[in-house]
């Protein structure tokens, strides 16, 4: 048999991810990883407790599809009280994690032919799954350092075949947050087009400029063309536990539904139980996770800003971007990331993995700083050393 001619063609030549290979070059170098983005530091013991209990007093068999009914009002009681939204049980559909719902969103949303505009950088996810549906993905490059989204550039990129685009607020790799201005000309522009609007809102809870996120389901005509996707993981730092959810109204929702059951069905339900309970906790509890991971990023920007590297302004996620370039680097962001790992001892991620096409930028690396002190100043301290010797 010849195996390849039986390989989709979205799948056939698919590099590795970026994520996945820096972390194996992490472990096999015994390198701090600071490329894949997930905290170290202990989770909520609210959650722990709560899906322990679960495990022992609850059901361990299939919840109902769309979610457990308690998540679901969890769900919406907790985007009432930290957003606004006043929302039903019935448009919230639980997923295992917000990858899975990206691809039960574009799977339901996407035919063949259609076109889909994503902002780069964007996650690596995205493209792989507008083709796998039949779509074609038609890019808009965010410059940076600021990454704002011009407003020329996406009209420019509406055609007759366009039916979705997709949104990433906050941004990663970039952690930067779209102003009230840029969020309500992307929100025309879907209405103007009858677009529909898949809003990754992962990081809402993950900023530190003191501004309340606003999604773009709260924009005038919006609330029925946006499903707006949330992940329990970035929220609480529990990335392992792949619970995610989708937010729609009616038709709409029903068809998310449907995709869902047949990519996964439903996921673990004592974690289901614990994100419940989670939701409701005081918000004491994630201002003091938020105060933690904050304190990490003064740490990782302090060590790195007095190494000599030049870090761009951030605003939320659990990244940092670093300027090579700025920072008397010539090395392209692939070279340095993989010389890092192996001469410096520290995992970085490429920026230019999250763009596609042509003029990428190759200056920019990325670093997660939700990790203990000691393993940031270690970090900062290996890339001083390494960033010494590229000088010669």
């Amino acid at each position: 048999m010849k195996t390849a001619r039986k390989i989709h063609p979205v799948y056939a030549n698919m590099e590795r991810t970026v994520f996945d290979r820096m972390s194996s070059l992490a472990r096999e170098h015994g390198a701090i990883n600071l490329g894949q983005g997930f905290p170290d530091g202990p989770p909520p013991q609210e959650l722990i407790e709560a899906a322990g209990r679960a495990l022992r007093d609850r059901s361990n068999q299939y919840p109902p599809g769309a979610g457990l009914q308690e998540l679901r009002e969890a769900i919406c009681g907790y985007y009432a009280r930290r957003q606004g939204l006043t929302l039903a049980p019935e448009q919230a559909i639980v997923t295992s994690g917000a990858t899975e719902a990206l691809a039960a969103a574009l799977f339901t949303l996407v035919s063949p032919g259609d076109e889909v505009i994503l902002f780069q950088p964007a996650y690596d996810a995205y493209a792989p799954l507008v083709r796998r549906a039949g779509g074609a993905p038609v890019s808009i490059a965010l410059s940076p350092p600021q990454f704002r989204y011009p407003a020329e550039a996406l009209a420019a990129a509406v055609t007759p075949k366009t039916r979705v685009l997709v949104l990433n607020d906050p941004l990663n790799p970039a952690g930067t947050v779209a102003s009230h201005e840029e969020l309500a000309a992307i929100a025309r522009t879907c209405a103007e087009h009858d677009l529909v609007a898949i809003s990754d809102e992962v990081w809402e809870e993950v900023r530190f400029d003191g501004t309340a996120h606003r999604s773009l389901m709260t924009f005038p005509g919006m609330a029925e063309r946006t499903v707006k996707i949330g992940s329990a993981g970035k929220i609480f730092g529990l990335t392992g536990w792949k619970i995610g959810w989708m937010i729609a109204e009616g038709l709409l929702a029903t068809a998310l539904s449907r995709a869902h059951q047949f990519l996964t069905f439903a996921s673990a339900v004592p974690l289901q139980w614990a994100v419940a309970e989670g939701l409701s906790l005081p918000g004491a509890v994630l201002e003091g996770q938020r105060a933690g991971w904050g304190a990490g990023r003064e740490r990782l920007k302090t060590g790195l800003a007095q190494a000599g590297f030049e870090v761009l302004p951030n605003a939320a996620t659990w990244f940092l971007t670093v300027d090579l370039a700025a920072s008397g680097i010539a090395l392209p962001d692939r070279a340095f990331s993989e010389r890092a790992v192996v001469e410096a001892g520290v995992a970085t991620v490429p920026v230019s993995a999250f763009y596609q096409g042509e003029n990428v930028p190759e200056h920019l690396v990325r670093l997660c700083f939700t990790k203990p002190d000691e393993v940031l100043d270690e970090a900062a301290g290996r890339l001083a050393r390494f960033r010494m010797a590229l000088a010669g």
